[in-house]
């Protein structure tokens, strides 16, 4: 459980000051409880690759050779929300033979990715 803390930490300093109740409801029940620090660093970095991506067809796969942990990011749509350019994500994630895939919405903000719920599009 540290671990996830850590990690959702990282996410919030990495991608923007995101409220940690967000990324809980993405990591419960599903494969990403299972991420460790290196597992998390490899998604993030791949969901900003993704991020500076047209949308397409193409998901980019990240996988951590040291427990086996993977994982793609696919870039669904582009959007605008509120003047603000936005992306929809498809994530994917395999640990501990759980699978789950989510949708997440991103927009840019003052320069910068932020993970926004519903209500904030």
């Amino acid at each position: 459980m540290r671990a996830l803390v850590a990690a959702a930490l990282a996410a919030c300093v990495l991608f923007s000051p995101l409220v940690a109740a967000q990324w809980a409801g993405v990591f419960k029940g599903g494969p990403m409880e299972f991420f460790d620090e290196d597992d998390m660093r490899l998604f993030l970095e791949t969901s900003r690759q993704a991020l500076g991506r047209p949308a397409d067809d193409q998901p980019l796969g990240w996988e951590n050779p040291k427990n086996g942990h993977r994982g793609d990011v696919k870039v669904l749509r582009a959007f605008e929300s509120r003047g603000r350019d936005c992306k929809e994500l498809q994530v994917r994630g395999e640990a501990q033979g759980r699978k789950g895939d989510t949708r997440l919405n991103y927009c840019s903000i003052d320069g910068q990715w932020k993970l926004l719920g519903d209500s904030q599009l």
